[in-house]
């Protein structure tokens, strides 16, 4: 996402974010807030003793990110202040303490029960530090939040996983670093306001929901024009790969129509099978590059793809 304001204006410079957040929801809402002009800091545990035999021991640090992927752990620490603190010690509990009486936000990712045996309850939190917001990243809201589940498991439940395949990337944690990210300006906002901190729950749960909602809404169901019922809004085979199509309203679809040798009829004509199969027909003659150049030419919203 790019921006238009002046490099130099930040939203949240001057705010300091406390992070605990391990995996990747935290971190990747961490960065953005960093990207917003946040003084970020992260407190890690220390790394494990076990190591993956492949790795060098000073590859892993306590965030099992960077076990999964040094480079993903890498990329979403860029920027990002990170200290190393056992806060099941009195020495990690102390840097604890330090780091929150300097911060606005305080952005976690453990279960209810966790924050509690480690004093940072949201009860607690506010009597002794009455102006600190906290952010608590959890699976699934309320009752629910003590479950486990996963970035799948979310996915699933909102009936958004196809067959056996896994999804393409991570979209109920990378939907709920964007909802986190959205609490923390929310938090800054009510505090200037009020004086006071704020306590917002993030689940992932919600998140995926959230993603799911076209379909909840009809809009993507399959036969609908977004589900694969619109000739211009599907993905085809071409000669040397597959191509996107979002010719979706009149205007796009007619010029696909035309340009495929259709004489058009009106936008009814996309539900057809008929323009189905020519639209199909047509797409597989031409290569990746003859398809650049005639969306180039006719304004016809497409993207290739390599098989």
């Amino acid at each position: 996402m790019t921006s238009s304001a002046s490099p130099s204006l930040k939203a949240l410079a001057g705010v300091r974010v406390l992070s605990l957040s391990l995996n990747l929801p935290g971190p990747a809402a961490l960065l953005r807030l960093a990207r917003m002009g946040a003084q970020c800091v992260k407190l890690e545990p220390p790394a494990p003793v076990l190591t993956v035999p492949t790795m060098s021991p000073t590859d892993i640090t306590g965030d099992p990110m960077s076990t999964y992927s040094r480079s993903a752990y890498a990329a979403l620490h860029q920027g990002i202040e990170v200290q190393v603190a056992n806060l099941k010690t009195d020495t990690g509990q102390a840097s604890l303490q330090h780091e929150l009486a300097q911060a606005q936000v305080l952005l976690t990712s453990f279960r209810p029960g966790a924050l509690r045996k480690l004093g940072l309850s949201w009860d607690a939190l506010h009597l002794q530090y009455p102006k600190l917001s906290l952010i608590a990243i959890v699976g699934a809201p309320g009752v629910r939040a003590e479950e486990p589940g996963h970035d799948l498991t979310y996915m699933a439940e909102n009936d958004l996983i196809t067959g056996l395949d896994l999804p393409a990337t991570l979209y109920a944690d990378m939907a709920g670093a964007l909802l986190a990210s959205e609490a923390v300006l929310q938090a800054v906002l009510l505090q200037a306001q009020t004086g006071e901190g704020s306590y917002f729950e993030v689940a992932l749960s919600d998140a995926a929901a959230h993603l799911a909602l076209p379909r909840s809404w009809g809009l993507t169901l399959p036969g609908t024009a977004i589900g694969g019922g619109h000739a211009g809004y599907k993905v085809y085979a071409c000669l040397d790969g597959r191509v996107a199509l979002a010719a979706l309203e009149p205007h796009f679809a007619k010029s696909l129509c035309q340009v495929a040798g259709l004489d058009w009829a009106g936008i009814e004509m996309m539900q057809t099978p008929a323009t189905h199969q020519a639209i199909a027909q047509f797409v597989a003659r031409l290569s990746r590059a003859e398809l650049q150049v005639l969306a180039a030419q006719h304004d016809i919203p497409l993207h290739t793809l390599s098989n």
